[in-house]
């Protein structure tokens, strides 16, 4: 299945290691100049924490925002509320939503982010919004391009989170080195 903003992709069964992307996407950031801004909704802040494991990550993290609570997807994030209310905040609107978001919540002096990165989606044990469990959306926002992608990951609640971590940082590596 294909979605308009991407492929559907299935990571391997238990998730896998998290992170070892993590120290080349903070020193590609760091030589760029660029800035990062994490929102999380499944992964309650283990994009931010697996980035500031990092050293020299302050250089480049901005923080994080953990929008777990739907409503807080729209009080900081700016995520519309009838999109929440007729979708669910499992949908790759609200994944993009996010992104574009915390890159203004978490501006400095003004200036946005570079970069914001999110997730939303169904960790488990049940079902959310009519999704299944394993059903994530990762959004990557720049000043240029928004773009959301859907993921079914298998394996328990805590795979399918670290998983979710792994993908939203393998892709926002290969966004910026390669602009795809």
């Amino acid at each position: 299945m294909t979605q308009p903003d991407g492929p559907t992709d299935t990571a391997p069964p238990g998730g896998g290691a998290v992170v070892p992307v993590a120290p080349g996407l903070i020193a590609e950031l760091t030589a760029r100049g660029e800035t990062v801004a994490v929102a999380e909704s499944l992964t309650g802040g283990l994009v931010v924490a697996t980035l500031v494991d990092v050293a020299g990550a302050s250089a480049v993290v901005r923080g994080g925002v953990v929008a777990y609570a739907t409503p807080v997807k729209t009080s900081l994030l700016g995520v519309d509320p009838e999109l929440l209310a007729t979708e669910g905040a499992v949908d790759p609107e609200v994944a993009r939503q996010m992104a574009s978001g915390v890159r203004t919540a978490l501006a400095v002096d003004g200036e946005p982010a570079t970069w914001g990165i999110s997730t939303t989606g169904v960790a488990g044990p049940d079902p959310q919004d009519g999704k299944p469990v394993g059903t994530v959306f990762v959004g990557i926002a720049s000043a240029e391009r928004v773009d959301a992608v859907e993921l079914h990951l298998d394996g328990d609640r805590d795979a399918i989170r670290h998983a979710t971590v792994s993908e939203l940082l393998a892709r926002m590596s290969t966004r910026i080195r390669t602009g795809e």
